[in-house]
């Protein structure tokens, strides 16, 4: 699954893959804006940690599980 992650005042934006499914992601980064934490952390499919003020959030974008097709498409 694709996120992207907007960051306020920046013009990049973080994306990676990740393993975890939407609602997952969904319900990390709620609670992470409900509880007034100062970060949100995300992994990535390789394990590594991404680790983003809360304050500094423009958007998370969230991509869509998609099932891999296999052969060719005319």
């Amino acid at each position: 699954m694709e996120i992207r992650i907007g960051i306020r005042n920046s013009a990049r934006e973080l994306s990676f893959e990740s393993t975890q499914d939407a609602k997952a992601i969904e319900a990390a980064v709620a609670a992470a804006l409900e509880s007034a934490a100062k970060v949100l952390k995300l992994t990535d499919d390789k394990g590594r940690i991404y680790v983003v003020p809360t304050e500094a959030l423009a958007y998370v974008e969230i991509g869509a599980e998609e099932t891999r097709r296999v052969g060719f498409i005319a």
